[in-house]
């Protein structure tokens, strides 16, 4: 890793591990929207099931504190189950699992982490408008 040599470079860095986290989590969000209607292939098997993004805080070089995405859990929440007996997931009570995936609030992680991911984005706008502004105090 680099060393941290001014603020400026300390305060990319950490915008930086943001802009990686939540572009992780953007991954994981896409993931579960597409498999929101994946059920089993074999009959009374179970259907996807939810992913989640685990953060953790991580050192940058300098001591500098940023976030990383440590894993990836599943989602414990319960399958919803569905009556549907001629289907070929159906177990022997024609009840069929489906995944644990709410779209609506997938919808919603997806708009957090384009929000947390646009702070970021703006927080390195900031500090290069900043970086301009010295340059051009200095200059004249």
């Amino acid at each position: 890793m680099a060393d941290i040599s001014s603020p400026s470079d300390a305060i990319m860095a950490a915008a930086a591990s943001g802009l990686r986290a939540q572009q992780s989590r953007m991954r994981i969000i896409a993931e579960n929207m597409a498999n929101s209607d994946s059920v089993s292939k074999t009959a009374g098997g179970d259907p996807y099931r939810r992913q989640v993004a685990v953060f953790t805080p991580v050192m940058l070089a300098g001591g500098i504190q940023g976030v990383a995405m440590s894993s990836i859990a599943a989602d414990t929440k319960p399958f919803p189950v569905q009556y549907q007996p001629g289907h070929p997931a159906a177990d022997d009570k024609g009840n069929v699992k489906l995944p644990n995936v709410d779209p609506l609030m997938e919808a919603m992680d997806m708009r957090d982490a384009q929000r947390a991911y646009e702070a970021n984005l703006n927080v390195i706008d900031t500090d290069k408008a900043m970086q301009t502004s010295l340059i051009q105090l200095l200059s004249k």
